[in-house]
């Protein structure tokens, strides 16, 4: 005899009580308040930083070039005028001409100089490539102050390394802090021995971050270490030679550190101002000058307007040479 049982429906579930629920919804709103917000909150403190010690100065230093702005006294507000005066004042005209001749006999050989070595560098026939990347890059963390009294005593005049050579060949000694383009160059030198190991660094990662296919096929095809180079390396290596370029551009515009001490910290960079820069002539207006701080500050606007000009201008002739 067979049994015929029956099954009876499942009870509905218990609704949730008021306390879980709204420990489940608020939990939602705090997920959803994470995702939206808490991005903002980890990038925060970098705008903070900025806002204070970067924002802040540009905002205020272009207020103070409007005016005729006295450290301990007090200041009236001019206008232009501070600006308009940099077109007559020869000797902000000399530091631009100084800033100029030294940004090309340093930038123009440090950047082709640091190309050649990224390339070698990254050639797969070198031994000791950890050895070398680290020997280039150490002039750049030995201090700037120890820098600069090596390289014075080289270009002294009377017992300077180089006019010892010069003298071998029958050269007169050059006085290197006592005229204009002997000045430029023992300062250029200082500053591709200091910069040409962090540029090709910066080059070498560039060009680790091409595709090794493009070589391998190339080569496949018969193009050479010299062909590869100009057809491959040189294009695929734009954004980060852009890069270089426009890095290079804002260290020389702003060079100060390195003709301050070449001149024994003499702010009008020589006798004759022969290699005083920018930043230098900045520094004298707006802080050895106490009553010229409101010009001080339009020359530093200046330095400001002229590095967006030479950026660009050097963006744009990268961009179409790479074309």
């Amino acid at each position: 005899m067979s049994l015929s049982a029956t099954t009876a429906p499942p009870s509905p579930a218990a609704p949730p009580s008021p306390d879980v629920s709204s420990r489940r919804s608020r939990g939602r709103l705090l997920n959803r308040l994470d995702v939206k917000y808490s991005p903002y909150l980890y990038i925060a403190p970098f705008f903070l930083i900025f806002g204070a010690f970067g924002l802040y100065p540009m905002v205020r230093t272009a207020w103070m070039s409007l005016h005729d702005w006295d450290m301990i006294g007090d200041h009236s507000f001019i206008g232009f005028d501070n600006y308009t005066r940099l077109f007559s004042d020869e000797y902000f005209w000399n530091a631009l001409v100084n800033t100029f001749g030294i940004f090309a006999l340093s930038t123009i050989p440090q950047l082709l100089l640091a190309l050649f070595l990224a390339n070698l560098l990254n050639r797969t026939f070198l031994r000791a490539k950890t050895f070398f990347r680290m020997a280039i890059f150490m002039p750049n963390v030995v201090s700037v102050a120890a820098v600069a009294i090596v390289f014075g005593m080289l270009f002294q005049r009377e017992f300077g390394l180089f006019n010892w050579l010069l003298g071998l060949v029958g050269v007169d000694p050059v006085d290197w802090d006592g005229q204009r383009w002997s000045s430029w160059f023992a300062i250029s030198s200082m500053v591709n021995w200091r910069w040409t190991g962090y540029n090709t660094l910066i080059l070498l990662a560039g060009m680790q971050a091409i595709p090794k296919d493009l070589y391998e096929a190339a080569e496949i095809d018969g193009a050479g270490p010299w062909r590869q180079f100009w057809q491959i390396t040189l294009p695929m290596l734009k954004p980060t030679f852009t890069f270089v370029v426009i890095l290079s551009t804002i260290g020389g515009m702003q060079l100060f550190t390195e003709p301050l001490l070449f001149a024994n910290g003499n702010i009008l960079g020589g006798s004759q101002r022969e290699f005083q820069t920018l930043a230098m002539y900045m520094y004298e207006m707006g802080i050895a000058n106490l009553n010229t701080a409101g010009y001080g500050a339009a020359v530093a606007w200046a330095i400001f307007m002229i590095i967006v000009v030479v950026s660009l201008v050097n963006f744009l002739l990268v961009r179409r040479s790479a074309k």
